[in-house]
């Protein structure tokens, strides 16, 4: 007989603009670096064209980053034996852990700051989850995770 499963979730970052605007932007900053460019060649100063360049070239970048980075995910499971995660990134292995729910400990501060962290401790060792998470959402799933573990251990025990 198959454990009961306390808490499923998957973690995942809030999703960048659909890939149209994302290049309507792009395009939009490259025709305005484009008109500045042609001012300044106008006026003598052609050395500053590879910059307006490189700042459209960057932009781009940073879009293709943000829109791999969204694709990355944190599953956690958790049942009365047992908590799993798994850290998929985007490209590349996922990095799993399993841990005992008895002795877990969700931390996290109290208040919650913009830049607090859901930390998990077991046994001397801590485990960062949900960074890329919202603080409400932070917040949010921290107490959903505690609930669960102490409904894990009262599973346990009964």
């Amino acid at each position: 007989m198959s454990e009961p499963i306390i808490l499923e979730a998957v973690l995942r970052p809030s999703p960048p603009l659909p890939p149209r605007v994302l290049l309507w932007i792009l395009g939009f900053v490259a025709f305005i670096n484009l008109l500045f460019a042609g001012y300044f060649v106008w006026h003598g100063a052609w050395p500053v064209m590879p910059f307006l360049g490189l700042d459209v070239a960057l932009l781009a970048w940073a879009f293709r980053k943000s829109t791999l980075n969204a694709k990355r995910e944190e599953r956690v499971t958790l049942t009365p034996e047992e908590l799993h995660i798994a850290c998929v990134p985007p490209k590349g292995a996922a990095k799993e852990v399993s841990l005992n729910p008895y002795w877990v400990r969700v931390d996290m501060d109290d208040p919650a700051e913009h830049w607090s962290q859901i930390t998990l401790w077991s046994r001397g060792r801590g485990w960062r989850i949900g960074a890329f998470l919202a603080p409400a959402e932070r917040v949010r799933f921290a107490a959903e995770l505690k609930d669960a573990l102490r409904a894990a251990r009262d599973y346990r025990w009964a």
